[in-house]
């Protein structure tokens, strides 16, 4: 048997215990055999003793074989757990230490299927990002020359159409930044290596600071809730001004009829929301707005259906959680993100 069979381990931990119970059988008729001479009643009493005593020491045999059995299965155990434990993103191999070798086999297979399927959701994402790359020239080059055209004297029905285009390449070069910055935010990139450390507080005012021309245009207050102290995370700047961006991006678009959009940072967990007191969102649409390219039936405004699944895909990098309430239990629609504490002793920035 090969050294770090299951089979070899069970007989190593069970051989010594099987012989310690064959050494007090046969010492126990020996005694009872060669030193005493009992009476024929006191013999009938020794035959009930030692049918007793036998029935005891196959109890504590099975014991020993069942214990044994659990233990040399911990790493089977601990397999199972480490796979369950998985997120559906986490495609690395399966670790081999410890495992017997009747299971090597199988998690070596196992793993060989986890890296042909990373390699093809790898080139799924290099291609979508690839294809938003090789669009925005194109579309830049486009959405340039409506604009020179409206810049014009033209007649009412080509100042239409031009706008028209104008309006249609706006909405693909911000398709293609979407699609682009979804693939920089899977967990598969390891947008990890480029966190720094973060006062949501001051990060909210600066990058929220960049939204208050749009919402000027649209009649809209964006307020801003923040506690003195600093609210420190680690996070990645680039990537959480996307998320924001998106939310308070949303809110201009989605919230009709309101009157403002509500920034709160939150110290304890380090948290932000974004409110809006518009219409909210029905009950049945609440749990799929997180999904990429998912629009509500009753949508009145453009868009692609990425804005809240990048939210999703940036929370995640950055092992956070996503709450949304809307209507009865919230007047609007508020999305909540609640970040982990910092990391101790993490360096703010990756050297190279």
């Amino acid at each position: 048997m090969p050294q770090d069979s299951l089979a070899r381990r069970l007989v190593r931990r069970l051989l010594p215990a099987f012989f310690i119970l064959v050494a007090i059988d046969l010492l126990a008729t020996w005694f009872m055999t060669g030193v005493i001479r009992p009476q024929p009643w006191l013999l009938r009493d020794l035959f009930w003793v030692m049918l007793l005593t036998q029935g005891l020491l196959v109890v504590l045999f099975v014991w020993v074989l069942i214990s044994g059995i659990r233990h040399e299965l911990t790493s089977v155990n601990q397999l199972a757990d480490q796979i369950r434990q998985r997120s559906i993103e986490d495609l690395q191999p399966l670790d081999l230490a410890g495992l017997p070798s009747e299971i090597a086999p199988l998690v070596l297979h196992f793993n060989d299927l986890l890296l042909r399927l990373d390699d093809s959701v790898q080139a799924q994402r290099r291609f979508i990002g690839h294809a938003a790359h090789q669009l925005r020239t194109p579309l830049a080059g486009l959405k340039l020359e409506s604009e020179l055209m409206l810049a014009q004297t033209l007649p009412d029905d080509i100042r239409v159409r031009a706008m028209r285009i104008k309006t249609v390449s706006d909405h693909m070069i911000r398709m293609g930044q979407q699609l682009l910055v979804l693939a920089r935010a899977d967990h598969a990139t390891r947008p990890q290596d480029s966190f720094e450390r973060l006062d949501l507080c001051e990060w909210m005012r600066q990058t929220g600071a960049n939204w208050l021309d749009r919402a000027r245009e649209r009649g809209v207050a964006i307020q801003l809730s923040a506690p003195d102290e600093p609210v420190w995370v680690d996070g990645d700047p680039i990537l959480l001004g996307e998320l924001l961006g998106n939310l308070i991006d949303n809110a201009l678009r989605y919230g009709c009829g309101s009157a403002g959009v509500h920034l709160r940072v939150m110290a304890n967990p380090p948290s932000f929301s974004v409110e809006d007191d518009g219409p909210g969102i029905d009950t049945e649409d609440i749990e799929r707005v997180f999904e990429a390219f998912y629009r509500a039936a009753d949508a009145r405004a453009g868009g692609a259906g990425l804005g809240l699944a990048i939210v999703r895909e940036i929370a995640r990098a950055h092992g956070a959680w996503w709450k949304i309430t809307s209507r009865p239990a919230f007047s609007g629609t508020r999305v909540t993100l609640s970040f982990p504490g910092p990391r101790r002793g993490a360096c703010l920035t990756r050297v190279e």
